[in-house]
C-alpha cells in the first residue's frame, strides 16, 4: 500500500476506540485529533482545493502565514480596541485558561502531520485549520462547554465535511436523543445549518479580521447569532476565570 492510500484508509476500530475514549473524558482533546485522523479519508484534500480556488485562501497559502504567532501574542491581542474580534479571542482564552500553544501540542501529541506528504500549502493549512478552532469559538458564539463544543462541530462539519468530525457529532446526537435532551439535539442541529449558511472559513484572513469588530465580522462571514443556550460543563473541566 503506498504511504498516500495508507493515510488515506479509514481505521474504524481505531476511532471508535478514541471516540470511547472521549465520552469517558470529554476534555481529553487529543482523542478528538485521533478521531479526526483515523476517519477523514481525502475530506482535506478537498478543502485544501477549495481554499487554493479561493482569491483569499491562495494568497494566505503563497505567503505561507501562519496563524499560531500572531495567535500566541497575547499582550499584542489584548490591546487591540474593545470590540474587536482579536480583543475578543483573548479574553475568551483568558476566562477559559487555554492557549493556542496548548491546542497545537494535543495536536502533535496525537495526530502526526499527515499533510505533510501534500506538500507545503496542505501543512499551512493544516495547522491553519488547528490554530482557527477557537476563533470559531468567538465568532460563533458556542462555548466550551459539552453543548457549545459539539455545536461547533456539527458547525465545521458542514464547513469541512470532514467524516470525523462527522462521526463525534453523530455520536453525540444519538447519546442525548437516547438520553431524551431534545433541546440540545436541536442545539447542534442548528450549529451544522449555521455552518452550511456562513462563507467559507478556512480560507478566510484570520490575521486581518482580528483587528476588526466582532459584530462587523460576523456579519461579513455571514453567520447568525448563537441561540442562547444552558452550557453543560464536564466534572473535570477547569472553572471558567472572571475576567481581569
Amino acid at each position: 500500500m503506498s504511504a498516500r492510500a495508507e493515510a488515506d484508509r479509514i481505521r474504524p476500530v481505531e476511532a471508535w476506540r478514541a471516540l470511547r475514549a472521549l465520552v469517558a473524558d470529554p476534555d481529553d482533546t487529543g482523542q478528538v485529533f485521533r478521531v479526526i485522523r483515523t476517519l477523514s479519508g481525502r475530506s482535506f484534500e478537498r478543502v485544501l482545493e477549495r481554499t487554493r480556488r479561493d482569491p483569499t485562501g491562495a494568497r494566505i497559502l503563497a505567503e505561507e502565514r501562519r496563524l499560531l504567532p500572531t495567535l500566541s501574542d497575547r499582550t499584542r491581542l489584548r490591546t487591540l480596541p474593545e470590540g474587536t474580534l482579536g480583543r475578543a479571542y483573548a479574553e475568551f482564552m483568558q476566562a477559559e485558561q487555554i492557549s493556542a500553544e496548548g491546542l497545537a501540542a494535543a495536536s502533535a501529541e496525537q495526530a502526526p502531520k499527515a499533510e505533510s506528504r501534500l506538500g507545503p500549502d496542505a501543512e499551512i493549512l493544516g495547522e491553519r485549520l488547528r490554530d482557527m478552532h477557537d476563533l470559531w469559538h468567538v465568532v460563533t458564539g458556542y462555548n466550551r462547554d459539552l453543548l457549545g463544543e459539539a455545536s461547533l462541530l456539527a458547525f465545521t462539519y458542514a464547513q469541512t465535511r470532514n467524516r470525523g468530525i462527522g462521526a463525534i457529532v453523530a455520536y453525540g446526537l444519538w447519546r442525548l436523543w437516547r438520553g431524551g435532551a431534545n433541546d440540545a439535539v436541536e442545539l447542534i442541529r442548528g450549529g451544522y445549518r449555521r455552518g452550511k449558511r456562513s462563507e467559507f472559513l478556512p480560507a478566510q484572513d484570520w490575521e486581518a479580521l482580528l483587528e476588526i469588530p466582532l459584530a462587523q465580522v460576523r456579519a461579513q462571514l455571514r453567520i447568525e447569532p448563537a441561540p442562547d443556550y444552558d452550557q453543560r460543563r464536564s466534572s473535570g473541566a477547569p472553572p471558567v476565570a472572571a475576567p481581569a
